[in-house]
């Protein structure tokens, strides 16, 4: 016959290696956290659309207890939704599959944390390689050395017409004309320099299309192509945006 006492002691050891196995149901973990004050003021600010002050919340329950799978996807959340920090989200939201291995939800979070990775690929334009990058230097040195000699040019056609001064740009980005002074007897006047005007394109951006993909279609500089579309957003293009494609 088992004695009381032994009984006792192997109820014991089974409730002890419960708690070592994690048996019990996650649920009440997941209650316990959800108790915490600090956790509790971020949910109240979630409801009024204080979304930073929930975030200050609910990192500081994190603060309380580190092991808050709860405060961790909230936390996700709202870096992912709300203030569009990518990153901060993957960190959050891994942190809670981590504490939470059997999360019924698991699958979910795990799509979330591909779109973030999704969205945090398009804030980083490919760099171009090596061989790339140097041919690029190569013809952005091309391209300075042709503008100086373009500048050289004007110079020395204002200095013939007794203009010493080149005139400035004006807001539109046009040189405001100057009739030249009449030439001296017996002088010629000399004609200025070409300058070929290149046809303006347009782009019409497609699924998936990036600022650097359209500026290697076009084989031009990334740099021009922005300076081009004054105020554009990477992060914001749309599909049947049209962008200007700067010449070559």
């Amino acid at each position: 016959m088992v004695s009381p006492t032994r009984v006792t002691l192997l109820l014991l050891a089974a409730f002890c290696g419960a708690v070592l196995c994690g048996c019990f149901p996650p649920d009440a973990s997941r209650q316990e956290e959800e108790k915490e004050p600090h956790f509790l003021r971020g949910r109240a600010r979630v409801n009024s659309m204080d979304y930073q002050g929930a975030i200050e919340s609910f990192g500081k329950a994190l603060e309380v207890n580190p092991h808050s799978a709860s405060a961790h996807l909230e936390l996700g959340w709202l870096y992912a939704e709300k203030t569009a920090d990518p990153a901060a989200a993957i960190y959050h939201y891994e942190r809670y599959l981590k504490l939470r291995k059997n999360a019924e939800n698991a699958e979910t979070i795990r799509q979330h944390i591909y779109r973030q990775k999704q969205e945090l690929a398009k804030a980083v334009l490919p760099l171009p390689s090596s061989p790339g990058l140097q041919r690029e230097l190569e013809q952005l040195a091309e391209q300075n050395r042709q503008l100086r000699e373009e500048n050289e040019k004007w110079r020395a056609y204002y200095a013939r017409q007794g203009t010493t001064n080149v005139p400035a740009p004006s807001a539109s980005g046009e040189q405001h004309r100057i009739t030249p002074a009449e030439p001296l007897r017996g002088e010629t006047t000399a004609t200025p320099p070409a300058v070929q005007k290149q046809p303006v394109r347009t782009h019409q951006v497609q699924s998936g299309e990036t600022p650097y993909s359209i500026a290697r279609k076009y084989g031009v500089q990334l740099d021009s192509l922005m300076a081009a579309n004054p105020g554009l957003n990477p992060k914001r293009m749309q599909v049947g945006q049209r962008l200007n494609v700067p010449a070559k």
